[in-house]
């Protein structure tokens, strides 16, 4: 059982504080963040059907939650573990104009997270899709959206400091971009969290661009399905990948905090290159797939952003579970009561 109780540690609001701030932070946040990236917020599934390519695969090993349709010749479905894909239908179908986008409350079941402070079997993003236009295809454009992102972060910090005082803002004023193949040069002895906690500790806010494709020691920064994040195009010197994380020091874990994944998302060029690199050519006579190929998306920009993930860092908690009310292990439910960590 992976589990980290910082020393001496007491949650700086108590339960019923904590709710009200949660919905302080989950309000104000989504508001501007559709404002910022002119977003639509529409409904989305809370379950696609098995065999359309839609579901979003992750790291390719983990398994969805599945049931039987009766209604449906018991057709199956699953659980989604992201949105991924199917905003990208949604923009198609929807007829988003140019420049705009969605977003939606993302609820997905992830039973094969290994359970810590940061990772729960219920996950609950934004997950937000945005028209891109061709002459964007760039990483300058991806920065600009990153910094956008970041302006609103860097707000809501700032009202949960208005209505908590307790709670000081500790966020830089600017974001730190480094590609994942410069951070591997930096320290290149060190595994890739371990790296993400030296870089993030120096600049308190950073993104990390490519992540998906073999660095030059042979190995991903981190995984990333073929599907949907651009991680193949080269960018500038060389470098690949049109995607990546936003990582926020954590002072109270003392670690470097994943909020989002984000990115400008495959166009039929890279989708075939990338299904090649991954040896996944069968996907491409999946539904989603088939209409990518053919030409019935257009090339957007999105990702994710953790409500969990923000409230835990906003409201200074040392676990996910005092924000969020999910499953955990008996012995983890022990441990966190005896040092002061209330699991919902």
């Amino acid at each position: 059982m992976k589990l980290t109780v910082p020393e001496q540690y007491r949650s700086t609001l108590n339960l019923k504080e904590t709710e009200r701030a949660i919905k302080l932070v989950k309000d104000f946040f989504e508001l501007n963040l559709a404002a910022e990236l002119k977003l639509r917020r529409v409904t989305a599934p809370l379950f696609v059907q098995r065999g359309t390519g839609i579901n979003d695969d992750l790291n390719g090993i983990e398994r969805p939650v599945s049931f039987k349709i009766k209604d449906m010749e018991d057709a199956e479905a699953e659980i989604v573990h992201s949105l991924a894909k199917w905003k990208r239908m949604a923009l198609a179908d929807y007829g988003i104009s140019n420049s705009f986008g969605i977003y939606t409350d993302m609820n997905a079941l992830r039973p094969d997270e290994e359970l810590d402070n940061l990772h729960s079997v219920y996950v609950d993003q934004w997950d937000w899709e945005k028209i891109l236009m061709p002459e964007d295809r760039h990483l300058d454009y991806l920065r600009a959206i990153v910094r956008q992102i970041y302006g609103v972060i860097k707000r809501t910090e700032f009202i949960v400091y208005e209505n908590y005082p307790e709670i000081v803002p500790v966020l830089p004023e600017e974001i730190h971009f480094i590609h994942s193949e410069e951070l591997f040069a930096m320290y290149p002895g060190k595994e890739p969290s371990e790296r993400e906690n030296l870089i993030t500790r120096e600049y308190g806010a950073v993104f990390i661009i490519g992540i998906g494709h073999s660095l030059s020691s042979g190995k991903a920064h981190d995984g990333r399905a073929p599907d949907y994040d651009d991680w193949s195009t080269e960018t500038v010197n060389g470098y690949r990948g049109l995607n990546g994380d936003i990582l926020v020091w954590n002072p109270v874990l003392e670690r470097a905090f994943e909020l989002s994944s984000m990115g400008i998302r495959v166009n039929r060029k890279a989708l075939l290159r990338q299904l090649e690199i991954q040896g996944k050519n069968e996907r491409k006579e999946l539904l989603f797939h088939r209409r990518l190929l053919n030409g019935e998306f257009p090339e957007s920009v999105g990702g994710g952003i953790g409500q969990s993930r923000l409230c835990m860092y906003f409201l200074r908690k040392a676990h996910i579970g005092e924000v969020q009310a999910s499953l955990w292990p008996g012995r983890m439910h022990e441990m966190c009561r005896r040092a002061g960590i209330f699991l919902m």
